[in-house]
């Protein structure tokens, strides 16, 4: 009697459908999961001004995440981010009195020459992305406590506007990280930039004998990266009425990571995926807002966002294997 076989690779299709589903729509689940949770057992968690926290406390993650986004999807890594963020509060309480706009102006300038610096190592000098941004994380994080050594007021009516106000009930922060998001997501989409930065991503050698600008598209897009981590530096001080160079930033850099690499951004590059990275940032927000709203302590967080990058990567790396 001849035996018939089993079908082979059931299971490797069941988990291959698993796996695409974790890629496509697991950082979607995540956030709704959270959010269940949150009105079955947080005190107060529908209320309006607990939806406004929620909204002004992740606009500065959501902003430095796309400048992440930009940096992964051209297969590089921006770890000065919260460096920059730090440089950024130290010239807004250095230039403050000369002027609201003339802050700004003095942090933008500053987070744009930081990228330049990261940029130009990476593709002029052709440093590794971590090894160079590290070493920026490391100088501007001291440049900023050089600039100003302690915590130090910066009330000013103007950015507490900024910092604190609304419009029709949503706050300003959340607004410029929205019309941000859909900057970055045209650039991406549907300019020669954002193109070539995905076609570098994908392969440099390849983009170079196709004759893609790459050295100055990388330095683009660091300066842009600096530049965003600059401005969520700003509102963020915007919002405190203080500059303490000393914590402001820190660790932004595994925040960023995580939502840019949950919301399914490979780290292979070539690919930016704007909407998984805003959905990464709400439930890297969520997540540390309910672990702090059932008293556990800010450790919890950090141990948690490092289980869900491996959970992201993983699947990652198994997308990438078939």
């Amino acid at each position: 009697m001849t035996e018939v076989a089993a079908p082979r690779g059931r299971t490797g299709v069941d988990r291959a459908a698993v796996t695409r589903w974790l890629q496509a729509y697991g950082v979607y689940a995540g956030v709704g999961v959270l959010l269940v949770f949150n009105i079955a057992f947080t005190d107060h968690f529908l209320s309006a001004e607990n939806f406004r926290t929620q909204a002004v406390q992740v606009a500065p993650i959501l902003i430095v995440a796309l400048g992440m986004a930009l940096a992964i999807g051209s297969e590089g890594i921006d770890l000065s981010v919260g460096s920059v963020m730090a440089l950024s509060t130290s010239l807004v309480a250095l230039y403050l009195g000369y002027g609201p706009w003339l802050a700004l102006l003095a942090a933008v300038i500053g987070g744009a020459v930081a990228g330049l610096v990261n940029g130009s190592l990476i593709a002029y000098i052709g440093i590794q992305p971590i090894v160079a941004t590290l070493a920026l994380m490391v100088g501007l994080r001291g440049l900023a406590l050089v600039l100003v050594p302690q915590l130090e007021d910066v009330r000013d009516d103007g950015m507490r506007t900024l910092g604190s106000g609304d419009l029709l009930g949503v706050p300003y922060p959340a607004l410029i990280a929205l019309a941000l998001v859909l900057a970055t997501a045209f650039v991406v989409r549907r300019t020669t930039f954002g193109r070539q930065l995905l076609a570098i991503g994908d392969s440099r050698p390849a983009a170079k004998l196709a004759g893609l600008p790459v050295r100055r598209v990388l330095i683009l897009v660091y300066i842009c990266s600096g530049v965003l981590a600059a401005l969520a530096g700003f509102l963020a001080t915007a919002r405190l009425q203080a500059s303490d160079p000393t914590s402001l930033g820190n660790l932004m850099e595994l925040s960023a990571i995580t939502a840019v690499v949950v919301g399914g951004t490979p780290l292979s590059g070539g690919r930016v995926r704007i909407g998984g990275t805003v959905a990464g940032a709400v439930l890297i927000q969520l997540l540390t807002a309910t672990l702090i709203k059932h008293d556990l302590p800010p450790s919890w967080t950090q141990m948690a966002q490092a289980v869900v990058i491996v959970l992201a990567v993983w699947a990652a790396r198994e997308r990438g294997k078939r």
